[in-house]
């Protein structure tokens, strides 16, 4: 009995541990599925999430079995001073998954600052359907090995650790659609939200580098620590509520001038 109210808080902490993780990977989702045709945009992030839940328990399996091959170093970069450390596999997905988002954001920022911008969205090409259920599900599993590594860290009751998954998948599924529209409807929030997602990018290529014991120039490369990203996204967000604020506040501003000119 005492065995299983422990499995059942550990279950709570888990979904909680999949809730919050889950943030950054809802956030690439709902950019991602915008390069879907516009009628199948909803189908594609719920598409994409149920096949990465039954991919993240698969993975799950695969861990506990060998975790310690994806541990162990592969190459290393023995360049002295300038560049050197000790890859395996767990860092080089953390590392190519850091460098893919990063490439997203950048893309999707580029093409919101184009000159032609308007002209270039309304031209721009969908990719095929199986190509952005792809993409979503490669990038949710490489966001999922943070929370199955933590799972594992916390218990070793496989069904605990499958029944989060499961939940936390089926929670993403529940939210995609809302965070999709709202980014829709509040096209100011989508630019916070590509830069929260660059900041994401940059967390991975942290967390890659530390666990790779990349140095850079002699210096240790570092993991951006969860407290310090979120953090930062409190920043951001602070930020754009008040030059929103503010914008709001000229534009008014701007309008009762032009009404008093108008009535002279």
């Amino acid at each position: 009995m005492d065995n299983l109210i422990g499995d059942i808080i550990t279950l709570g902490m888990l979904i909680l541990l999949q809730a919050v993780l889950g943030f950054d990977n809802l956030l690439y989702i709902s950019l991602e599925s915008k390069n879907a045709p516009p009628e199948r945009q909803s189908y594609v992030r719920k598409a994409g999430i149920g096949l990465a839940i039954f991919l993240r328990i698969g993975l799950l399996v695969v861990l506990l079995s060998v975790i310690g091959y994806f541990q162990a170093p592969i190459f290393e970069l023995p360049f002295g001073d300038i560049i050197r450390g000790e890859f395996n596999i767990h860092s080089l997905i953390v590392l190519l998954g850091g460098a893919f988002i990063i490439y997203t954001a950048m893309k999707e920022i580029w093409h919101m600052i184009a000159l032609e911008e308007h002209e270039e969205q309304a031209e721009r090409k969908s990719k095929p359907t199986a190509v952005v259920i792809t993409m979503i599900v490669l990038m949710n599993l490489v966001f999922s090995f943070d929370s199955i590594l933590s799972a594992i860290a916390l218990t070793d009751v496989v069904w605990v650790m499958a029944t989060a998954i499961v939940i936390g998948g089926l929670l993403m599924i529940w939210l995609a659609d809302t965070i999709s529209t709202f980014l829709q409807k509040n096209r100011m929030y989508e630019v916070l939200g590509l830069f929260i997602l660059f900041l994401v990018g940059v967390m991975l290529l942290s967390e890659g580098g530390h666990l790779a014991h990349l140095h850079l120039f002699g210096n240790e490369v570092t993991p951006m620590s969860k407290t310090t990203f979120y953090f930062v996204i409190v920043i951001l967000v602070l930020t754009d509520v008040v030059q929103g604020r503010y914008q709001r506040k000229l534009l008014l501003e701007k309008q009762r001038k032009q009404q008093q000119l108008t009535k002279k």
